[in-house]
């Protein structure tokens, strides 16, 4: 084990693609969001609310902190790498597995798991038309420009990672280390409010639930924000000057907080009288409140996170150690595994969230399980999806 590893960065990366494979599951038999398969039916109103709550809570701060984490070894990869090999090393680690998911493992999770056929006006269930012929229209279609899946984060990175070059270039000047505190507490609330803002204002024209070449811009705002964050962290060295009693407090708030005010937001906002697209964008005092609670779980969450990481899971054991190695091929290839696995537990009558707890149970560690047996034997692979 290399001990000079930030192991608790590892750890929580592994943490966050777990839940990116759990999220997808609770789509599939909640019907919030969209993903290959959902299960079809009422859900009722007490699955309602629990689906409702770990899916918002869930999206509100993981792939912020996977954006921040991205961002916090970006500074150094330029500076040891320089801005071409910079690039180059981006466009190998993110563009290909991009470039294989559009490819490959979208249209195979189309055409041949979920048999649909791609016409002049996009897929269709069941549709006419051969195999080949739908691939074909996928591409002369240019319908694969939204066919990211989950990799729509590897490609809004590269993107990122892309114009951090460039500004890097231009501004031809290392960026030195300093001695910054870690931010005090009116300093994070200003990120919050930052966050918010900008959060409310883009779901102006790009509502929660629209997307633009696969990428929720209404999400984008914490996205781009946390990932500079995760840049000057790594600067100011704050992640090493985040003391784990401040952490503890905004971790405990994060959850606490967040589940009452979630439940204020959505009862008072007409949530439970099928008024939630009030919530998603527009003038609405809904859509205001929502991207304030958002953008505090989401710093609440990190600053909590990243705190109890690095004082109680900064070490891995040989299993967690092999689970880590598999977290980036796990994050490209599950769609292909619980979409399957879904559709073989279709025929069995139960109900949703007892189906979503069996899928979770069965299909997060059979997602390891097949990428440690296929993709790690593959030295190609295994270094492409390290």
């Amino acid at each position: 084990m290399n001990m000079n590893r930030q192991l608790y960065i590892d750890n929580l990366r592994l943490l966050v693609i777990i839940l990116v494979v759990l999220q997808h599951i609770a789509v599939t038999y909640s019907g919030f969001g969209g993903w290959y398969y959902i299960e079809p039916g009422e859900i009722g109103i007490v699955q309602t609310i629990i689906f409702g709550f770990h899916q918002a809570f869930t999206q509100g701060y993981f792939m912020g902190l996977l954006f921040l984490i991205a961002g916090y070894f970006t500074p150094h990869s330029y500076d040891k790498k320089g801005a071409v090999l910079f690039v180059k090393d981006k466009l190998v680690r993110l563009g290909i597995p991009v470039l294989i998911y559009v490819i490959a493992i979208g249209p195979f999770l189309n055409f041949v798991i979920m048999g649909r056929r791609l016409g002049e006006y996009g897929f269709t269930v069941g549709g006419d038309g051969s195999l080949l012929a739908s691939y074909v229209a996928y591409f002369r279609g240019f319908y694969f420009i939204g066919g990211t899946g989950p990799l729509w984060f590897a490609l809004a990175l590269l993107i990122f990672s892309i114009l951090y070059a460039v500004l890097r270039k231009c501004v031809a000047q290392k960026t030195l280390a300093n001695n910054r505190s870690f931010p005090k507490f009116p300093s994070i609330l200003a990120l919050i409010l930052l966050i918010s803002v900008c959060a409310f204002l883009i779901r102006l024209v790009q509502p929660i639930g629209t997307a633009i070449f696969n990428m929720q811009l209404g999400y984008f705002s914490q996205y781009v924000i946390l990932f500079i964050v995760g840049i000057y962290c790594k600067r100011s060295g704050w992640l090493e000057k985040l003391e784990y009693k401040t952490g503890r407090a905004w971790l405990i708030w994060g959850i606490s907080l967040g589940f009452v005010l979630f439940a204020v937001i959505m009862i008072s906002g007409g949530a439970l009288d099928d008024r939630l697209y009030l919530f998603d964008g527009g003038l609405t005092w809904q859509s205001a409140a929502y991207a304030v609670w958002e953008s505090f779980v989401a710093v609440a969450m990190v600053i909590g996170l990243i705190a109890l990481f690095k004082e109680k899971f900064n070490k891995q054991s040989k299993s967690i150690e092999r689970l880590s190695r598999n977290a980036f091929s796990v994050f490209v290839f599950h769609s292909v595994i619980i979409v399957s696995l879904s559709l073989l537990f279709a025929p069995v009558n139960l109900i949703p969230i007892v189906k979503f707890v069996m899928v979770a149970i069965i299909g997060i560690p059979l997602c390891f399980l097949v990428t440690d047996l296929t993709i790690q034997r593959i030295p190609l692979l295994r270094k492409l999806f390290a």
